[in-house]
């Protein structure tokens, strides 16, 4: 049997890509805060790839499948992507290659289309009107039609990603100009997306009329920042400005920014996935910081669902937060309970589908201390599958665990996600075919709860009241847009989204 992955298997929703965006103007260095100004001017001597590469690096979870950068330096786009991480697809060479002052970056875990370099991103369109460089997060959920509409009309495709098909209806509309290309493409395209686009001698930022995907500005100490968490902004040692809004497109060149609104005005749908499971928590999306919304889970997940226990501990590393809310407003002890081991990653090979299962085993380990002869509440994001489930609740009753309580500080996924989320089929998904009592006895645990929607709404409001909507058709199967044809096997209509 071929060797896979055994992270392919992971019994955990995939993320779907990170996006990063640099533009550098050399000649107008900010000088507004002096003192500030001198811890960032270290960073104001690299090339824009460079800065791209550190952002990257911190959007490394948001994607490990390929990654890639596109430079331009006023005349010409050079690209370079490959299979794996960031650490995998680059050298110091790469980057001495990758010359000049605007880039664009992807990190890719496949949604649409196959896991190769062919469908690696920044996807890269040159013709005589000049050259496009586009990354994309997000997934579009018309790309077949538009895909059959152009190649009828001559264009060739060499890859099965959707974000090709934007990069060439961009290309189709150039010698309209370049803002009029860019409007007339999003608002054919239907889906989620953040994209990251750059000309020779501009970066462009747009982010879907329903704000499902993130993407924020930042400032750095010569130019701008595109990116879809504020972590990457963080990382080269930038300043926060602003969350793009839905559906903005904002122009950055020699002058500055510019904001342009396209398509109808919809309420925001932030994905609630992101503070859920996939953001970083040192991230603020939308206004809302990732940590405190994780703690406020945690802190709903109490409230709805106590039990009497000695200790209360998260699965890392997105667990952990909800488990120190959990236990905060509870008032049960918190303790690490589990390690993880952190040195295994997407190369590590597990040849057969037990095997991969059994990794939980060699990935995570109990602390015997901490839950030996104890009452024990261990507090997970999400349950998918079942199988991690099931063999943590091992984990724990072979470390000495007297009772097993597992808590998931979202509710049950039950649907599949068109918006550029990994998502299981259906079929896969236990809690489709289970309920909360059945899946309690399949992993093996003493109790089992879930937050309710409204438990997780309100822990998001919590921290940002103005931001009152988010998509939350992985638990709800209602969906902010209409979903064109068969989807998965399913049809699916516009529903009414909190």
């Amino acid at each position: 049997m071929e060797d896979k992955f055994w992270e392919e298997e992971e019994d955990k929703l995939r993320d779907e890509c990170g996006v990063i965006g640099i533009y550098l103007n050399k000649d107008k260095i900010d000088a507004n805060d002096a003192e500030a100004q001198k811890e960032r001017i270290p960073f104001a001597s690299f090339n824009a790839a460079t800065m791209a590469y550190y952002g990257l690096y911190s959007l490394q979870h948001r994607g490990q499948d390929s990654a890639g950068i596109a430079v331009s330096d006023g005349n010409e786009i050079k690209v370079h992507k490959a299979m794996g991480t960031v650490a995998e697809a680059f050298k110091a060479e790469h980057l001495e290659m990758l010359q000049g002052d605007i880039a664009v970056g992807h990190v890719r875990y496949a949604t649409a289309g196959k896991s190769s370099l062919e469908n690696a991103q920044p996807m890269v369109q040159k013709s005589k009107l000049g050259g496009i460089a586009v990354a994309h997060n997000g997934q579009l959920v018309n790309y077949e039609q538009l895909r059959e509409m152009l190649e009828e009309t001559g264009s060739t495709f060499a890859s099965s990603s959707d974000t090709e098909v934007i990069v060439k209806l961009i290309a189709k509309s150039y010698k309209k100009g370049l803002e009029k290309a860019l409007t007339d493409t999003i608002q054919m395209i239907k889906g989620s997306f953040a994209l990251c686009v750059m000309t020779e001698s501009y970066l462009i930022g747009a982010r879907d009329p329903n704000g499902i995907r993130p993407l924020c500005l930042g400032k750095v100490a010569n130019g701008w920042i595109l990116a879809s968490e504020s972590s990457a902004i963080d990382a080269v040692n930038g300043t926060f400005v602003r969350d793009i809004q839905p559906g903005e497109i904002v122009l950055i060149n020699k002058d500055g920014v510019n904001s342009y609104e396209f398509g109808e005005h919809t309420s925001k749908r932030t994905c609630i996935f992101e503070y859920v499971y996939f953001a970083r928590p040192d991230s603020i999306i939308d206004g809302i910081s990732v940590e405190e919304a994780r703690l406020r889970m945690g802190e709903m997940l109490a409230k709805e669902n106590p039990v009497p226990a000695d200790v209360v501990m998260g699965v890392p590393d997105s667990g952990l937060g909800a488990a120190m809310g959990y236990g905060r407003a509870a008032g049960i002890p918190y303790v690490m309970g589990i390690v993880k081991n952190k040195y295994i990653g997407r190369t590590f090979i597990a040849p057969t589908q037990a095997e991969r299962e059994n990794m939980v085993f060699v990935k995570l380990n109990a602390m015997k201390s901490d839950v030996d002869g104890k009452r024990v509440v261990v507090i997970d994001d999400s349950i998918v599958r079942g199988t991690t489930s099931r063999r943590l609740v091992q984990i724990l009753r072979r470390a000495g665990a007297k009772e097993v309580h597992f808590r998931v500080s979202s509710p049950a996924v039950r649907f599949p996600c068109y918006f550029g989320i990994n998502t299981p089929t259906r079929n896969e998904l236990i809690a489709n075919k289970l309920d909360v009592e059945e899946i309690c006895k399949e992993i093996g645990a003493d109790s089992l709860a879930f937050l309710s929607p409204e438990g997780l709404m309100e822990a998001c409001r919590v921290c940002n009241p103005e931001q009152y909507g988010f998509c939350k058709g992985c638990f709800t199967g209602e969906y902010p847009m209409s979903l064109p044809g068969e989807l998965n096997g399913q049809h699916w209509t516009k529903t009414n989204v909190l």
